[in-house]
């Protein structure tokens, strides 16, 4: 069995490749993380052992290579893909663990170039992803250092479930679609008018006692607006302090009791209706 392990994140990832390593893995990585875990002790190759072909353009080619995708890609129920990796000589690759240069912390520097934003875009890593969640059924794709620990008992068990996989393959979508909203976010900044496309990421906040009414379900989503001022958003709470006619009692709410925010933003919506209420009735 084979793993890629390309990582800018590295928490939790010499545990995690030495857990592979026990299982029989034979770890393959690029740049840091290969010197990270070369450091540590534990054994892994050059993904130009792989390709036969050094990185290149100061890293930027590293993992675009048919020794690399076709590992990732080829189906194993399908014979002539099995037929076609061994007529190339291509090894299947078993499980890719891979999370992206860190454009977002990039952007929201003060300051930041346009150079330094483009260079920390990603090209390998999301290619990767999407190859491997695409062919999830015969491939784990593993983006969030908290599934590390998880996917590690469920190998010593002798199976990741079909339904599980199809949980880190989505996951390793929205992974890579929240960073692209953060590199069209960047490139249309300041562009006046309205974008033809656009989309949105959000991130959970809290799951909420209940929707609408009790037998729903609901939770609060702040937008991850890259480049969004701060406290511009409901998610920032400052928005709904400023709106507030006692600050001080709102905040508290929000901050000691959680799940009452639906509520909260419900008593902001209706108390401008509440206050003329007196004088639309009269008095009554």
């Amino acid at each position: 069995m084979r793993a890629i392990l390309s990582v800018h994140n590295k928490q939790g990832l010499v545990p995690f490749a030495q857990g592979l390593s026990s299982l029989g893995f034979e770890l393959f990585s690029t740049g840091g993380t290969k010197k990270a875990l070369s450091d540590a002790g534990v054994a892994v190759h050059s993904i130009s052992d792989i390709t036969g072909f050094p990185e290149i353009l100061d890293g930027r080619v590293k993992t675009l290579h048919p020794a690399v995708h076709g590992g990732i890609l080829a189906r194993r129920d399908i014979l002539r893909h099995r037929e076609e990796l061994e007529k190339q000589n291509i090894q299947p690759i078993d499980l890719v663990a891979v999370n992206l240069y860190p454009f977002r912390e990039t952007i929201a520097r003060e300051g930041v170039s346009l150079d330094e934003a483009l260079e920390n875009i990603d090209i390998g890593g999301p290619t990767m992803l999407r190859a491997a969640a695409k062919n999830f059924p015969h491939v784990l794709v593993v983006v969030d250092p908290a599934d590390y620990e998880p996917i590690l008992n469920q190998l010593r068990l002798g199976l990741v479930k079909l339904d599980e996989r199809r949980k880190l393959a989505q996951k390793a979508f929205q992974h890579v679609a929240s960073y692209d909203t953060a590199i069209s976010q960047y490139l249309r900044y300041d562009e006046p008018g309205f974008p033809q496309h656009m989309t949105i990421a959000l991130e959970k906040q809290l799951d909420l006692r209940y929707g609408e009414n009790p037998h729903q379900q609901a939770a609060f989503y702040k937008e991850y607006n890259f480049m969004a001022k701060p406290g511009l958003t409901i998610g920032g709470a400052k928005l709904l302090r400023s709106l507030t006619w006692n600050r001080r009692w709102l905040w508290s709410v929000i901050s000691l009791h959680p799940l009452w925010l639906l509520s909260s933003i419900i008593i902001l919506a209706a108390w401008p209706a509440i206050r003329i209420w007196p004088k639309l009735t009269g008095g009554h």
